[in-house]
């Protein structure tokens, strides 16, 4: 066989295959409760875009957002983010009464997080009440086998939660130094003390996760194939940075040494300043990568497809030392290559499907390469290089609804998700 043929073989997609799909965030649906969620509006939409012959839905990063209520400085790489959690399927499931889920009148025109927030966690609240009462044993043992199957994230991220609760939202580094270098006898003691809190976070997260996979397989019953998105940085402020130091480069005090940004373009003439922090590769190499293996695998239980965010990264990423007031001082410093995707594939070895990844340093893609081994990723704009065998295609063309009147995703940073309702009127046919 030669290396064309096997190449073709190794494609995500048929040969010749052709599709198109629409970028709209989840936050951005049309909802009574001030922000779109996973339910039934989502699934409506899923209607919509298989009646117009739509195969693929892509929405940015699902995680639970922080600074700048933005998704790409999520809380933590593998929780989702409670606020996309319907309030109709808590009721259809007898853990909230019509009259408790009844909202107040929220802004058509753009999403305001802190009145959701806070409307969104009266909710939780009162669901997590209601199922300590409500004799619903599938619940009952559905969250407990939940916990028990994601306690490699949850706990932690719980005990995260519940810690920056209860330290007014502060950032991690701040709280008390043995909580920040996660001394055993000072998480033993927030555990015992923030048992409940704890509880409750992790209700939420069986709640989202739940609801999002029926409505991950509802799409694949109309034909509808959702893509996520997988930021290549974390946030400086997440439980993934607070239980696992080790992976990023740190001072003592477990704050970034270098922050990410890129280096002055024509975009910017001083660069851009992320100020995430940076992997130390090297120790992520000795483990197998299996922490970012499990950022995959988390995703994947959301979604079909993973779109790779600043694919150039896993070349090289722009280090910038951290107190910089600009991105100009940085360097370019080597990340991985393709040993990540060798061990990714050898990972995946064994299973009966490869997981779909697509990679990508913009939101949407006219086009992409297709690297050519298992588990196939995408490289669009032929960004890196990471396998001999590529194969270059054309064929998938993605639209986002940006050319009708009114945005409908969020900034990297910003004060509200835009809402679309022209979309509403246009494309969703009012639903």
């Amino acid at each position: 066989m030669n290396a064309d043929i096997q190449s073709r073989r190794m494609l995500p997609f048929p040969e010749n295959y052709r599709a198109s799909g629409l970028l709209l965030h989840l936050t951005s649906l049309p909802s009574p409760y001030g922000i779109g969620d996973v339910g039934p509006t989502a699934v409506k939409w899923i209607d919509k875009l298989s009646e117009t012959g739509q195969s693929w839905w892509q929405a940015l990063p699902l995680g639970p957002t922080g600074y700048g209520d933005s998704p790409y400085q999520c809380l933590s790489s593998f929780a989702g983010n409670g606020l996309l959690i319907s309030p109709d399927l808590l009721i259809e499931d007898g853990l909230l009464r019509a009259s408790e889920a009844a909202s107040a009148s929220f802004s058509e025109s753009a999403v305001d997080y802190p009145a959701v927030i806070s409307f969104k966690r009266r909710l939780l609240a009162q669901a997590w009440v209601n199922f300590q009462i409500v004799r619903r044993s599938d619940l009952r043992v559905g969250f407990e086998q939940f916990c028990n199957e994601q306690a490699h994230w949850l706990e932690d991220y719980a005990l995260f939660r519940a810690l920056k609760e209860k330290h007014n939202g502060a950032w991690y580094v701040d709280w008390p130094a043995d909580l920040v270098r996660r001394e055993p006898a000072a998480l033993n003691r927030a555990r015992r003390v923030l048992r409940s809190e704890m509880k409750q976070v992790c209700f939420a997260q069986f709640l989202l996760f739940r609801q999002g996979e029926h409505l991950m397989r509802y799409g694949k019953a109309r034909g509808v194939r959702l893509i996520g998105d997988l930021p290549f940085f974390v946030s400086p402020d997440s439980s993934d940075v607070w239980a696992n130091p080790e992976l990023f480069l740190l001072d003592e005090h477990r704050r970034p040494i270098f922050v990410a940004g890129v280096p002055p373009d024509y975009f910017s003439s001083e660069g851009q300043l992320w100020g995430n922090p940076v992997y130390n590769w090297e120790v992520l190499r000795q483990s197998g990568y299996r922490w970012c293996i499990n950022r995959f695998r988390a995703l994947l239980a959301f979604v079909d497809v993973i779109r790779l965010d600043h694919f150039r990264a896993f070349s090289a990423a722009w280090h910038i030392p951290a107190g910089a007031t600009t991105a100009k001082t940085g360097e370019w410093v080597p990340g991985p290559g393709a040993d990540f995707f060798n061990v990714v594939k050898r990972n995946w070895a064994d299973c009966h499907s490869s997981p779909r990844i697509l990679a990508s340093s913009h939101r949407t893609f006219p086009s992409c390469a297709m690297i050519s081994t298992s588990p196939v990723l995408a490289c669009f704009n032929s960004l890196l290089m990471v396998s001999p065998r590529i194969h270059i295609s054309p064929k998938i063309s993605f639209q986002t609804p940006l050319s009708i009147r009114g945005p409908t995703t969020i900034p990297r940073a910003g004060s509200g998700t835009k809402r679309c309702p022209q979309l509403t009127e246009k494309i969703c046919g009012g639903i």
